[in-house]
């Protein structure tokens, strides 16, 4: 069984970051895959809901630690890693590490895991581990579709453009997690 460690080296859990983890943990659990959130302080406040869902997992040990007899089998997805994740890696990895934070990919990259690239634009968690989980079971990167910088409309007068790259579904729209908006009080 393939194993997705997303590294939470954050003092909080915002929001967003949950709503990452809980669709991180819903499509990996889809996939028969594995989903841990890996390096998570005891002191670390995430909601009891978060934690009951299915294929959500806590690691309080480091990436280093939990793995440091079996690192040639975890691949580092790393921007600057010189080849791109293809699937033939599947052969070679079984745990595939994102860090999120810079200096920490690079200090895993120091140790000697082995890196791979998910392209030249930046994702967000959610989607790098989707994107990782296609190509690991069989889709080129290059043939994944993808909306770079989709600008979501709030309401009829006003929109945001996401600074990342998205899978595109079926649809044409971005895959999102799905976020629920609780109306004002009264």
């Amino acid at each position: 069984m393939k194993t997705y460690v997303v590294e939470h080296l954050d003092p909080e859990c915002g929001p967003w970051s949950i709503l990452e983890y809980i669709t991180i943990a819903k499509e990996s659990a889809d996939a028969g895959t594995k989903f841990c959130l890996s390096s998570v302080p005891f002191d670390l406040d995430i909601p009891d809901y978060v934690k009951a869902v299915r294929g959500f997992n806590i690691e309080h040990r480091s990436v280093e630690d939990v793995y440091h007899d079996c690192k040639d089998r975890v691949c580092l997805l790393d921007p600057a890693a010189k080849e791109e994740l293809k699937p033939v890696d599947a052969r070679d990895f079984d745990v595939f590490v994102f860090g999120g934070i810079l200096d920490r990919t690079s200090e895993l990259r120091k140790k000697g895991f082995t890196g791979r690239r998910l392209g030249p634009i930046q994702m967000t968690t959610d989607t790098a581990v989707r994107v990782a989980r296609m190509v690991v079971e069989g889709q080129a990167l290059d043939a994944i579709p993808y909306i770079d910088y989709p600008e979501i409309r709030v309401d009829e007068h006003e929109s945001t453009e996401m600074p990342f790259r998205y899978v595109k579904a079926a649809g044409g729209e971005p895959i999102m997690p799905e976020v629920s908006v609780a109306p004002p009080p009264p």
